[in-house]
């Protein structure tokens, strides 16, 4: 018997930030596996399922094969991630050991955290007359061995920077935009505790640090960091 598990982005923080898409699968779920203290406990505790498991220390092989058993047992298999699973969710790893079994893989999208981020920001990542494009990248550090940090950040468009608040020092002196490119670090976008830290490529990473701030934070490079006071033109909606 084939079985489905789905994965589900459980959006960066706010618990309505979900899709309705994935509520619905995620309430009516027999097996929940989900990405610990990443997800809001609220998701967690509202899903119905009997069957609860935190994947953090849980090995690859262990979890897939949980899911596998589950799903071929008839059972409603939700892999709760948090955020998008597409960004460094880690996700094609699982899939393609679900599907080596026969478990059909439908994947659900969330909010990511870069969009929570631009909320708290209270900006858009793509602007007019100030950046037409995002680069999404993370810097080298235990799972990476180079990055191309500099390279991109030559280009001058908005750099999203997952996965970087443990090397905040190091991003900031690898980029290579003017100093007083405005900059930002956002902890925890949507969380109840989230911060917001302005400031320049040159001091923002000192601001974040005096803050508090040592995890789970995105790094926002670019102009749109200030976007009222760049010099953005009118969309041609509005002209």
């Amino acid at each position: 018997m084939n079985g489905k598990v789905y994965i589900v982005g459980a959006g960066c923080g706010d618990p309505e930030l979900i899709t309705v898409k994935g509520k619905k699968i995620l309430d009516k779920a027999d097996v929940l596996i989900y990405a610990g203290s990443l997800v809001n406990p609220e998701l967690v505790e509202d899903c119905p399922a009997p069957e609860k498991f935190d994947s953090w220390g849980m090995k690859l092989e262990d979890m897939t094969q949980k899911m596998v058993d589950s799903a071929k047992s008839g059972l409603c298999v939700v892999r709760l991630h948090s955020g998008d699973p597409s960004l460094y969710g880690a996700i094609i790893e699982q899939a393609a050991l679900l599907e080596k079994a026969g478990i059909i893989v439908e994947r659900v999208p969330g909010v990511s955290s870069m969009f929570g981020a631009a909320a708290a920001l209270e900006t858009q990542l793509t602007l007019r007359g100030v950046s037409e494009s995002v680069i999404v990248t993370r810097p080298a550090g235990t799972t990476l061995e180079k990055d191309q940090i500099a390279e991109m950040s030559r280009l001058g468009q908005t750099m999203v920077i997952f996965l970087g608040t443990e090397h905040m020092e190091e991003v900031f002196e690898k980029v290579e935009c003017p100093p007083e490119t405005p900059a930002a670090v956002v902890y925890r976008a949507t969380w109840p505790d989230e911060k917001v830290i302005k400031g320049t490529v040159s001091d923002v990473a000192k601001k974040a640090r005096e803050a508090g701030i040592d995890k789970t934070a995105l790094i926002i490079i670019g102009n749109v960091v200030d976007a009222v006071n760049s010099d953005f033109v009118n969309s041609h909606l509005y002209e």
